[in-house]
């Protein structure tokens, strides 16, 4: 299922470029336009999923496999390796946990710590 009014639907599709990380049957990995750290990537799944609010059981392994892809596509990325290094990964839900595209989307950042403040 897609959206044809979606930005991440019409990335998946090759109507819109993108600066590819990753593909698969299930996702599609791309960096993020607006990177918030020197590593910043995009894993998001290729069924149109609007948000976490939307997931039942049956998306359990398309997570599982997001959350198990995105350490192997940070080191691959350049993230350096746990301990010293490491990245972050966010997921908004919703308008108002900051989400700006209703397509479930996973954020995987790294390189530096710009969330540390002060």
């Amino acid at each position: 299922m897609t959206d044809a009014n979606c930005i991440f639907c019409k990335i998946i599709a090759g109507q819109i470029p993108s600066r590819k990380v990753y593909e698969d049957e299930h996702v599609f990995a791309f960096h993020d336009i607006a990177p918030w750290a020197p590593i910043h990537f995009l894993i998001i799944p290729k069924l149109h999923i609007p948000s976490m609010a939307q997931l039942t059981t049956e998306h359990a392994a398309l997570m599982g496999h997001m959350m198990t892809l995105a350490p192997k596509l940070a080191l691959q990325e350049g993230c350096n390796p746990y301990p010293d290094g490491g990245f972050r990964i966010v997921l908004n839900n919703g308008t108002e946990g900051g989400q700006e595209v209703h397509h479930l989307h996973m954020h995987v950042m790294g390189g530096s710590r710009p969330w540390l403040r002060g």
